[in-house]
């Protein structure tokens, strides 16, 4: 099995809890890595036979974009529709922080892992 990984997708959008965050939004970091078997396209250098790096970018987009409370929320939505639209891969681990987050201190971030592997 072999890895792909998105680091550091940066979107700003408007997810939580508190009615100021619906408003005002805030900046986040999507981390995502996948496994997939990649040794057909390694021979055939052809994009069909692979895990398409530009659609996986488009899912974290498209998922950041639809408001959610938590972040568990949207992680979920993430993987689900890797695994509906990416048949090759077989694991998915999907990291997303919120920057500065409202929580009354100094913290640089608040990170949700998820992971999920194809039944």
């Amino acid at each position: 099995m072999h890895k792909i990984q998105l680091n550091n997708v940066r979107v700003y959008t408007n997810h939580g809890c508190l009615h100021e965050e619906k408003l005002i939004g805030s900046e986040y970091r999507v981390d995502l890595e996948i496994t997939a078997n990649l040794s057909k396209s390694a021979l055939t250098d052809d994009l069909s036979d692979t895990v398409d790096y530009v659609s996986l970018n488009a899912i974290i987009v498209e998922e950041m974009a639809v408001r959610s409370k938590l972040l568990e929320h949207v992680a979920q939505r993430i993987l689900h529709r890797i695994f509906e639209e990416e048949l090759l891969v077989q694991q998915a681990e999907v990291k997303v922080a919120k920057i500065n987050p409202p929580i009354g201190g100094d913290v640089e971030s608040v990170i949700i892992i998820m992971s999920q592997h194809r039944n």
